[in-house]
C-alpha cells in the first residue's frame, strides 16, 4: 500500500476508536496488534497486544477517561509508517482532575491493517491527573 492509503487507514481506525465501533477496529488491526502506552500511575499505561489487548484498552479508556477534545494536527507517511501528531485534553473520572497532552503516535500499516502503535505523550501530566489529593476522602 501507498503512504496515502496507510494514512487513510489510520483515520479510519481513529474513527471507528471515536465511534467505539470494536469490530471496525478489529477489521483495520492485525490479529497481533501491539499498543504500547509509556508510564506509570495512569490507567492505560502498558503493552497491549492482540484484539483483546485492544478490546481491554479501549474499554478501559472508556471506563476511566473522558475525552473532550481529541485533534488531529498532521499525518506523516513513509512506508509502513504513519505518524500522527495531535492534542487532547479531558479528565480521569476517579479524581475529576483534567489533563491536557499534546501526542504523536507512530503507526505500522501492514496490508491495510495497524499492526503496532506505540505512543508518545505526557505521561506525567497523566500521572499527576490521577493522583488523589491527601485528606480528600477519596
Amino acid at each position: 500500500m501507498n503512504a496515502q492509503m496507510n494514512i487513510q487507514v489510520v483515520k479510519d481506525f481513529f474513527k471507528a476508536m471515536g465511534h467505539s465501533d470494536q469490530l471496525g477496529l478489529q477489521a483495520l488491526a492485525s490479529e497481533d496488534i501491539e499498543w504500547i502506552i509509556p508510564g506509570e500511575h495512569w490507567p492505560l499505561a502498558g503493552t497491549h497486544r492482540g484484539h483483546s489487548g485492544l478490546a481491554d484498552l479501549t474499554r478501559e479508556a472508556c471506563e476511566k477517561l473522558e475525552t473532550s477534545v481529541m485533534e488531529f494536527h498532521e499525518y506523516v507517511a513513509q512506508g509502513d509508517r504513519v505518524l500522527v501528531v495531535g492534542f487532547a485534553k479531558g479528565i480521569i473520572k476517579a479524581t475529576h482532575k483534567t489533563w491536557a497532552d499534546n501526542w504523536v503516535f507512530a503507526i505500522t500499516v501492514r496490508n491495510g491493517k495497524l499492526t503496532h502503535i506505540r505512543e508518545y505523550i505526557d505521561t506525567q501530566a497523566l500521572a499527576r491527573a490521577c493522583e488523589i489529593e491527601a485528606g480528600s476522602g477519596t
